[in-house]
């Protein structure tokens, strides 16, 4: 099987490059892209066509939220949320945009790559 293919969008360089450490000691992952904001992460979406991005909420120029509307015409690409925010506002409005996952930061050691299995366990 092939690595999926894998965006990260945060707004955080330090908490990207912590990431991409974390992910690419995964063998089933690859990191093909990041973006420092949710219009970049729209952008490099529809070049890099991932499998999955890594979407925070809180991004300037356009937040997470309206980012996941925007990528939810590409086909075969799934968005976890992964945030530093548990609100449950931001979990319904993640849903409702089509977020296969929620986890927040705090949790990510534990609860990413769980997430991640279960969102492909059908594909």
């Amino acid at each position: 099987m092939r690595p999926i293919k894998t965006l990260i969008a945060d707004d955080s360089a330090a908490f990207r490059q912590l990431l991409v450490k974390f992910l690419n000691s995964q063998k089933s992952i690859e990191v093909v892209g990041e973006a420092e904001n949710g219009h970049e992460a729209v952008e490099k979406a529809a070049k890099l066509k991932p499998d999955l991005i890594l979407m925070d909420i809180r991004m300037p120029r356009m937040n997470g939220l309206k980012a996941m509307n925007q990528i939810n015409g590409l086909k075969n690409t799934k968005v976890i949320v992964l945030t530093a925010f548990d609100i449950q506002e931001y979990r319904e409005a993640a849903q409702e945009a089509g977020a296969s996952a929620f986890v927040t930061k705090k949790s990510m050691v534990n609860d990413l790559i769980p997430a991640i299995q279960e969102a492909f366990k059908e594909s």
